[in-house]
């Protein structure tokens, strides 16, 4: 069986003190834009293109993937909003997982805390990094993540931590 990589990403620091009302349509602040930006270029760099993009419809999420999507030169029109996406805790994202396309040996999925490091600590058990911030997850963090055993097998041995990215990291690139 074909090993499958996954790749998950929490959006850009998001803008608190925009004018909206509600927390679904809060938009990335300008360095959640830079940082967003930062990554899709580093996963063009590393020559990483998903085959499906998968978002949560919440403002601040949808722009980090379509920033993302334009650095690797990916239309708009195939990032797939999923709003299970949206505040979804691990078993929720799971499930989202499990039913990746078989043909998609790497997808790309964005989402919010703390269901992304809720999910690390599912999939990776005692192999969890823990960064000295305790931020496992921070805002444009990425994790790489290989699958062994396709998208259903996530028995803890079948899935590896490959890598995790913090876009601030990439600030002096």
């Amino acid at each position: 069986m074909t090993a499958h990589t996954l790749l998950l990403m929490r959006h850009g620091k998001s803008d608190w003190k925009a004018a909206t009302v509600d927390d679904f349509s809060r938009p990335l602040a300008k360095r959640g834009e830079r940082n967003s930006r930062r990554i899709g270029q580093w996963l063009a760099g590393h020559a990483l293109r998903p085959d499906i993009f998968i978002t949560s419809p919440a403002a601040r999420t949808l722009r980090t993937a379509t920033l993302v999507c334009k650095a690797l030169d990916v239309p708009p029109g195939q990032i797939v909003q999923d709003e299970r996406l949206y505040l979804a805790g691990s078993a929720t994202l799971l499930e989202v997982i499990r039913h990746l396309p078989a043909g998609a040996h790497m997808a790309m999925l964005f989402g919010h805390n703390p269901g992304l490091e809720e999910l690390l600590a599912k999939l990776l058990g005692d192999a969890v990094p823990r960064p000295a911030d305790g931020k496992l997850m921070p805002t444009a963090a990425l994790a790489q993540l290989r699958f062994a055993g396709g998208w259903q097998r996530q028995d803890a041995g079948l899935v590896r931590l490959t890598n995790l990215l913090r876009a601030r990291s990439l600030e002096s690139s």
